[in-house]
C-alpha cells in the first residue's frame, strides 16, 4: 500500500497543494510552522477520518476558509482509487473516485502508522490512551474488532445510565456487556501479544527492551474472558449499584508499557520517544504479516531525539517496511540519507520538490 498523490485545500496554513509522491522515502524539509506537519496530517485524515494532532479535526480547517478538502490516490498492488474527504463546521464527507460513500465502504482503504511528538500522550498519558491505540490498532487488523467496540461503547453508556438511575432493567445489559466485552478484551490482547513479540524480535531503535502488559491478563479465549466478566460483575454488583456506573470491564483495564522493565512512567524523554519508534515499527510489522499489504509510515520530526547516524539507520528500517512520509527542519540531514529518497521543501504553506 503506498501513495502516489495527494491534494489539499485549505488545511491549516496550505491554502492549495498538489504533490507527486514516490513508493519509498518521502521527506519534507522547512522551518517550524511552515506546513510539513499538516501534510502528513492530511493523509493520517483520509486515512482514518480524524486528526492524530487535534482531538476536533475541524481545527484543521485554513482559517477563513469553510471547508477542507484531501485526496489520495492510494494504491494496493494493482488496484489504486481516489480517496478523500471534506470537512465542513458541521459536516464530514468522505469520497471514493469522486463519488460521497459511507464511512464503512472508505474505511481500510488506507492504513497508515503515526509516530509524533502529540503519539507520546499513549506511552505518558491515562489508561485511556493506551487502550485505545490498542484497540485501534486490532481494528486496522480485524475489521471486526471495530464494530465490536462500537456496540461496546453503546452498550457501556446504556448500562452506565440504568445505573446511574437505579433503573430495575440493569442487569438486561448485563449479557450483551459480558459478551462485547469479553470479545474486545480477546482483541486487545492478541494485538498487544503481537506487537510486543515484533518489538522483542525486531529493529529496536535504542537496543531496549520493551514490554506491554494488560492487567488483568489474558485467558485462553473468547469463552474463558466472558466467564471471568461474568464472575467480576457479580462481584461488583453491590458496589456498581452504590457507584451508579460500571466498575469492571476492559473500559478500566491498566495497560503496562515499560522499558528495560520500568514503567514508562519512569523513563526518559528519550527511553519513550525510542519505545513510541519501536511501537510504529511493530505495528507496521504486525499490519504487514496479517493483511498482506504495507502500510504508510508518517513520521514528523523523526531527527529531533536521534543523532544523524540513528536518525539514517531508523529511516532505512521503514523504508524497508513500505512508503514513509518524513518531516524535519535540517536539510543537511535529508540529504545525506543512503536510502532513494525524494526531498519536498515547504515554506509558507508551499509545497515544492528540491
Amino acid at each position: 500500500m503506498w501513495v502516489s498523490a495527494v491534494q489539499m485545500k485549505d488545511v491549516r496554513n496550505i491554502e492549495s497543494a498538489e504533490i507527486a509522491l514516490g513508493p519509498g522515502l518521502n521527506v519534507f524539509v522547512g522551518a517550524n510552522a511552515q506546513g510539513k506537519t499538516t501534510i502528513l496530517e492530511s493523509v493520517g485524515l483520509i486515512a482514518r477520518g480524524r486528526s492524530f494532532r487535534a482531538a476536533d479535526a475541524r481545527a484543521m480547517i485554513r482559517h477563513g476558509a469553510r471547508r477542507l478538502n484531501a485526496t489520495a490516490v492510494a494504491h494496493e498492488g494493482s488496484h489504486g482509487a481516489a480517496l478523500g474527504i471534506e470537512l465542513t463546521d458541521d459536516k464530514r464527507t468522505f469520497q471514493v473516485n469522486g463519488r460521497d460513500v459511507a464511512p464503512k465502504e472508505h474505511r481500510g482503504r488506507l492504513e497508515v502508522a503515526v509516530y509524533c511528538g502529540e503519539r507520546l500522550r499513549v506511552l505518558t498519558g491515562g489508561m485511556r490512551e493506551r487502550r485505545q491505540f490498542l484497540d485501534r490498532g486490532a481494528a486496522a487488523l480485524w475489521p471486526a474488532a471495530a464494530r465490536v467496540q462500537r456496540e461496546f461503547e453503546r452498550v457501556l453508556s446504556q448500562r452506565n445510565a440504568a445505573l446511574e438511575r437505579r433503573a430495575p432493567d440493569q442487569e438486561t445489559w448485563d449479557e450483551r456487556f459480558v459478551v462485547l466485552g469479553g470479545e474486545l478484551r480477546d482483541r486487545r490482547a492478541r494485538y498487544a501479544a503481537r506487537l510486543e513479540q515484533e518489538m522483542v524480535l525486531g529493529f529496536r531503535p535504542a537496543g531496549e527492551r520493551y514490554a506491554i502488559r494488560i492487567d488483568p491478563g489474558p485467558v485462553a479465549d473468547v469463552a474463558g474472558e466472558e466467564q471471568r466478566l461474568r464472575g467480576a460483575l457479580k462481584e461488583a454488583r453491590s458496589a456498581e449499584r452504590a457507584a451508579g456506573r460500571s466498575l469492571v470491564g476492559p473500559q478500566r483495564d491498566t495497560v503496562g508499557m515499560t522499558v528495560e522493565g520500568h514503567d514508562l512512567a519512569e523513563a526518559s524523554a528519550g527511553q519513550a520517544r525510542s519505545m513510541l519508534l519501536a511501537l510504529t515499527l511493530a505495528a507496521l510489522d504486525v499490519y504487514r504479516a496479517e493483511r498482506g499489504a504495507a502500510a504508510v509510515a508518517l513520521l514528523d520530526d523523526l531527527d529531533s531525539e536521534l543523532d544523524d547516524r540513528r536518525g539514517a539507520h531508523v529511516c532505512e528500517e521503514f523504508a524497508k517496511r513500505g512508503q514513509a512520509l518524513v518531516t524535519t527542519a535540517h536539510p543537511a540531514w535529508a540529504r545525506a540519507l543512503a536510502q532513494p529518497v525524494q526531498v519536498f521543501e515547504v515554506a509558507a504553506g508551499r509545497v515544492r520538490s528540491a
